[in-house]
This record gives structure tokens, C-alpha cells and sequence, in this order.
């Protein structure tokens, strides 16, 4: 998590060169015409599997996406089975604000956006307990405030910044190392915290009742999620970036939610395809020259097309069979 003005995100002329690479490589395979044989084809193909991970940039977006795949499935399921999409994007676009001042300042931009979207989300869940605003209205309230906040700071500046474009739209293939660490501290962070209170989320998130009932500190833990929630967007954000980061905590989950029903497989399963879908995203950003973080997306959204579709035919043909619901 460096500052913007040392280590915190690759030049545009990198970012250039790194696109100049990635399309002379896919050019230089397609034009190449050997002899094929069965030796040839296969080798050929080993090529392709290996090509793109002989970059280093490439290795760092595959380890970036496996964190925010792992971070995705673990804090998504909660977040789809508590019906919280919402609150993902809000607090994505929240993180605009705090982004953009602290570019503004020389601070660190990761830093900047885990302070907002922690700061929103407790913001949220303290109004949403404390009023009747409706959760809906609240997240709304929040969300537009701090985006409006983050558009004015930008606007400040003379000239646009694509350091700062990158957390908008994503750039996956400029995560440094300083970044995979950071995405890795907070990995470690939500990950441990799930594991330490798992019954308690687990309650809280499907029965809250029976939650408050037995005794377990409901509004802690519904604070904890909405936190939890924020620092998976954060993770996610620069790999992804605001516009699309909420595809990470909501399309794997839901996915995964169609084909099992035990919350252990639900994250086990949405883990497996987030690692598929930035496999094949990356692959097709390396050999296809398209933009990798959407290409991740569209693949996840293949497959919830695909499991949705097996499903829709499974009830279809067996309408007495148990489903996932």
C-alpha cells in the first residue's frame, strides 16, 4: 500500500508498453504457421497455457485475483444470502471519496478507500438502527454523498489522473507488490474473522432471532458484516475496480448458492469458480487482447448463465427433486 507518489500504481507509459507486450505476443502466435503434428499441436498448445505467465505483471494478477476469489466467496455468501447486494455496490462507489482525497494528498489510495468504506458502513448500520430510515434509503444517502465527494475532489484537479482511473475501472495487470501484500493483509483480516465468529455470522445472517434469543450480540455482528463487507471491496478494488467490484461479492456466491445448499459448500464451490472465472479472464485478456477485469466478470456471469440454466432444466425434468433453495 504505497503512496501514489512512489509505488502505488505503474505509469501510463507502462501500462502502454505492458499492452504494446501482451498484443505483439498474440500477434507473433497467429501469424506463426509450423507444420502441425500431434507432438506439434500439443506443444503449441503448452505454449499457450504457459505464455502469459512467463510476465511477471501476469503472475501478480493471478495472485491478485486468487485473494479477492478467496476474500469473494467466504464474505459473499453472507452477503448474498442476507440479501446485502446493495451495500456491496454502495460501498463501493463510497470508496470514490476517500480514494480520491487521498491521491489528492500524497496518502495512500488503498488506505483512503478502507477508511471510507469502513467509515460508510458503520455510518449505515448506526442509522439503520437508530432511525426508521430504511436500509435501502440509507445505503443511497451514503453512497451518493461520498461519490458526489470523490467526483468534486477530482474535479479540483487540472487534469485527469489515470493512477486514479485505475481504481474506477480496474487494472488488474498493474497490481505491484507493495498491493498483493496489502489485498493479502486484509485477506488474512476477513477471512480470520469469519473463522473466529462463523456460528455467530452464520446466525445472525439467516435467523437473527434466534441469534438475539440465544444470546449472540446481533448488532455487533451485523456491524461486523457490513465492516466485513467493506474491507472485501477494498480487496477487490483494485483488481476490479468500483464500477465492477461488486460482481466479485455477489455472481460466484450466487452461483454457488444454485448447486449447494450448506454455507461450507457455497464457499467452497464460489471460491473454485471465481479462481475459474479469473483464469479464464486473464487468458483471454493475454491471448484475445481484451480488458482482463471485465473479461473476469463476464466469464463469472457465463457461469451463473450456465448453473442457472441446469438448474431450470433439473426442476423441469425432475419436479419432486430437492433444489438448492
Amino acid at each position: 500500500m504505497c503512496s501514489p507518489r512512489t509505488c502505488s500504481r505503474v505509469p501510463s507509459s507502462a501500462r502502454s508498453s505492458r499492452s504494446a507486450l501482451i498484443a505483439s505476443s498474440s500477434s507473433r502466435r497467429a501469424t506463426a504457421a509450423p507444420e502441425r503434428t500431434e507432438g506439434g499441436a500439443m506443444a503449441e498448445l503448452a505454449e499457450w497455457l504457459i505464455a502469459p505467465y512467463e510476465y511477471a505483471f501476469m503472475r501478480r494478477a493471478l495472485a491478485s485475483l486468487l485473494i479477492v476469489s478467496l476474500v469473494g466467496a467466504v464474505v459473499g455468501t453472507f452477503v448474498v444470502h442476507k440479501g446485502l447486494a446493495a451495500s456491496g455496490s454502495g460501498l463501493a462507489h463510497a470508496t470514490l471519496g476517500g480514494v480520491a482525497i487521498a491521491f489528492v494528498n500524497g496518502a495512500s489510495v488503498a488506505l483512503g478507500a478502507l477508511v471510507a468504506a469502513v467509515a460508510t458502513a458503520l455510518a449505515i448500520g448506526y442509522v439503520r438502527r437508530t432511525s426508521r430510515v430504511s436500509y435501502d434509503t440509507a445505503i443511497a444517502i451514503f453512497f451518493v454523498s461520498a461519490f458526489s465527494l470523490g467526483i468534486l475532489v477530482i474535479s479540483r484537479r487540472q487534469s485527469y489522473t489515470p493512477d486514479l482511473g485505475s481504481f474506477v475501472f480496474g487494472d488488474i495487470l498493474g497490481v505491484s507488490q507493495a498491493d498483493l501484500v496489502g489485498e493479502l493483509v486484509l485477506a488474512v483480516v476477513a477471512v480470520g474473522f469469519v473463522l473466529a465468529f462463523y456460528r455467530e455470522l452464520v446466525m445472525v445472517a439467516y435467523d437473527p432471532a434466534m441469534a438475539s434469543a440465544v444470546g449472540v450480540r446481533t448488532a455487533f455482528f451485523e456491524f461486523s458484516l457490513l465492516v466485513l463487507i467493506a474491507v472485501a471491496v477494498v480487496v477487490a478494488l483494485q483488481a476490479i475496480g468500483i464500477v465492477l467490484v461488486t460482481a466479485t461479492l455477489i455472481i460466484p456466491p450466487a452461483t454457488a448458492s444454485l448447486l449447494f445448499r450448506r454455507i461450507p459448500q457455497i464457499m467452497a464451490a464460489s471460491f473454485l469458480i471465481g479462481v475459474a472465472s479469473s483464469v479464464v479472464g486473464l487468458y483471454a485478456s493475454f491471448h484475445a487482447g481484451v480488458a482482463a477485469s471485465p473479461a473476469v466478470v463476464l466469464t463469472a456471469t457465463a457461469a451463473f448463465a450456465v448453473a442457472l440454466a441446469a438448474t431450470s432444466l433439473r426442476r423441469a425434468r425432475f419436479p419432486g427433486a430437492p433444489t438448492a433453495e
